[in-house]
């Protein structure tokens, strides 16, 4: 019940604060941060722990991921390749040395730490970036071309940037780092899978019934994501 109660208090803040802040000529992006805010430990305190709700939230940037994956296609990446491979690259890069020298040199951190943050923070939210594009009516204009190129090659940097650190940055010994057997098996899996994937899709959706075809989109997003999970990687890059 608990849970549920949490669930409830995510769903009513939304419903409260975004549209107040659509309102008032706020981004429903502010809005929802707003609300978060609010009902956070910093605020009123409907959500105590935040960190008990971080595989639920995690779940939210797993289908954001399957969404983006859908839209992902290799001739479209082709078609805008000087915005994605030029703009995209040439922004990753420029951000995460200036960052990454700025936290060597002036912060005295080291050098992996600094790789680390700079590489981070040299990334935006495609979610966030796109809303805002979105409602201002700008994704068809030359700067908001040039950002969803970038922003797509932000997102294709990002999947073997979450392999690299999840495998390098696991204590020796412990059960967080990669484990080669697992990961042969879901690569084995997956190549599998991408074979009978299509088949299977079309044999529940000759059925007609769309319930069932919902719960094999679903059903296929969190299977991608526990198989990453058990090998130590992020769910987020199933």
């Amino acid at each position: 019940m608990a849970f549920l109660f949490e669930v409830f208090v995510f769903l009513v803040a939304g419903l409260v604060v975004v549209p107040l802040c659509h309102w008032m000529g706020l981004s429903s992006v502010l809005g929802y941060l707003l609300a978060g805010l609010l009902i956070g430990p910093s605020g009123f305190a409907f959500i105590g722990d935040a960190a008990e709700v971080l595989h639920f939230a995690e779940l939210g940037v797993v289908f954001l991921l399957f969404i983006i994956g859908l839209e992902l296609q290799p001739r479209r990446l082709w078609v805008m390749r000087k915005l994605v491979f030029g703009l995209g690259i040439g922004q990753i890069i420029a951000t995460a040395v200036l960052i990454a020298a700025a936290c060597l040199w002036l912060l005295n951190l080291n050098f992996s730490a600094s790789v680390l943050i700079g590489f981070a923070l040299a990334l935006s939210s495609t979610a966030f970036v796109l809303q805002l594009l979105g409602e201002q009516k700008k994704l068809n204009k030359p700067h908001g071309r040039a950002a969803f190129g970038t922003l797509l090659m932000q997102d294709v940097a990002v999947i073997p940037a979450i392999a690299f650190i999840n495998i390098f940055t696991a204590a020796p010994g412990s059960d967080a780092g990669l484990n080669p057997l697992y990961l042969a098996l879901v690569v084995i899996g997956l190549i599998v899978a991408r074979f009978l994937l299509r088949p299977a899709l079309r044999f529940v959706a000759a059925t007609g019934i769309h319930e069932l075809f919902t719960a094999a989109s679903l059903a296929l997003v969190v299977g991608a994501a526990l198989a990453m999970d058990s090998v130590g990687l992020s769910m987020g890059l199933g």
